[in-house]
């Protein structure tokens, strides 16, 4: 059995961001569990640039902004530890590690869980149809072009229109693989104008199917083609293509949150945090994507930065005064993260509270109501539109009452 100040579990852009500044901000021994055989999460394989504009203020490929992260945490101290599986709990804060060395047991003083969001496989959309080599997520997709050199097919689908999407198209482009459709089933694409855009110029050359759903996968051993649909009409057509990829629907890597009894929220399934990202769990605070599925890598990493200034006030003794007040969202809006507020804590991670939306809001008004009272209200100059977070600045809930009821957020 061994022990350290701070276990961080998960080495993506949250996790290692956590660990340079609890490392290099104060004497603690930091060490950060790592399942994979190298550190850096998601950009590792995500080889084009667009990263750590945020958190870094610059703008590099994926592979070189993890190459930093990594570099960040070990330079100032922190421990990484790759190969390493945290299986479960053996305690308030004990975990249970298997590595090729064999398992043990790891004492922290606190718990960071930065284990991230995956996007939903085939199967868990529940897709009927055959069962064919050729299909992928982005993520296995930037696995196997970016990090095993292999191959693809030469005629893809991508399913989805948001920002993850055109980072499969990017790959499929990389991999010699020509993206014949992008599908949505929004009446718009879900990522930014600019990036629809730049995807129908000669350089992307993509169309995209708004109002359309996949609905049969075909080919045997290899897939020939999709079936799709126009949602309002009901017509149906298939596209010839050897790649699909399923971009997008994200779910947050819970399993340890739940294994460990932490209040799961129902919206995005993953642990209820206040606004220090402290868990229900006393020791225990959840950060990055696990928290907001799935935001972009340099404010995953902020929140990384932001509970660095809260793990030493635990570690110091300091408690919570009160268990706080939730903050819900109402439909269209399906989820807010942190979830809990309490007096005396800090302001959110940016100072803004991160929502996901159902429908887009060109010009959204947003209100929070307490107690069927107005507290709060701000009409945003940037939309709510699905497929990606929706910012709202933390202020709206200035007036709430930390002795009342539930706040609700609504468009």
């Amino acid at each position: 059995m061994s022990s350290t100040d701070v276990a961080i579990i998960g080495g993506g852009p949250a996790g290692l961001t956590a660990a340079a500044a609890l490392a290099g901000d104060s004497s603690l021994n930091v060490v950060v569990l790592e399942r994979e055989s190298a550190a850096g999460g998601i950009p590792r394989h995500s080889d084009h640039p667009g990263y750590g504009m945020r958190d870094m203020k610059t703008f590099i490929s994926g592979p070189a902004y993890a190459r930093r992260l990594v570099a960040n945490a070990t330079a100032a101290g922190a421990t990484i530890r790759t190969n390493t599986m945290v299986t479960g709990w053996a305690g308030d804060r004990s975990l249970d590690l298997t590595s090729p060395s064999g398992r043990e047991r790891l004492d922290a003083g606190a718990v960071i869980l930065a284990t991230g969001a995956r996007e939903r496989p085939r199967p868990a959309r529940m897709i009927p149809g055959d069962r064919p080599a050729g299909v992928y997520t982005t993520g296995h997709l930037q696995n196997v072009v970016h990090l095993k050199h292999g191959k693809v097919g030469r005629r893809a689908v991508v399913v989805g229109a948001e920002l993850v999407s055109y980072s499969a198209v990017l790959t499929l482009k990389h991999a010699g693989c020509q993206t014949v459709l992008m599908t949505t089933e929004y009446p718009t694409p879900e990522s930014y104008a600019v990036f629809n855009l730049a995807g129908r110029t000669p350089l992307l050359g993509v169309d995209i199917a708004t109002r359309t759903r996949v609905t049969r996968i075909i080919g045997k051993p290899v897939l020939e083609g999709v079936e799709i649909e126009n949602i309002d009409t009901g017509e149906r057509r298939v596209i010839d293509c050897d790649t699909v990829v399923f971009t997008g629907d994200w779910i947050p890597d819970h399993e340890l949150a739940r294994s460990g009894g932490l209040d799961i929220d129902p919206g995005t399934l993953g642990p209820v945090v206040d606004t220090a990202l402290r868990t229900s769990r006393d020791g225990v605070f959840a950060i990055g994507n696990l928290l907001h599925p799935v935001d972009t890598a340099d404010i995953a990493a902020l929140d990384g930065r932001h509970v660095a200034a809260q793990v030493p006030r635990y570690l110091n003794g300091h408690r919570p005064a009160q268990d706080g007040i939730r903050i819900e969202a109402d439909a269209p809006l399906r989820w807010v993260a942190p979830t809990v507020l309490r007096p005396g804590d800090p302001a959110p991670a940016r100072g803004r509270l991160l929502l996901w939306t159902d429908a887009l809001v060109r010009v959204p008004k947003v209100v929070a109501r307490q107690n069927g009272r107005v507290i709060g209200q701000k009409t945003l100059p940037w939309p709510a539109s699905p497929g990606r977070v929706f910012r709202v600045p933390s202020s709206i809930l200035r007036a709430a009452d930390p002795h009342g009821g539930t706040v609700t957020l609504s468009l």
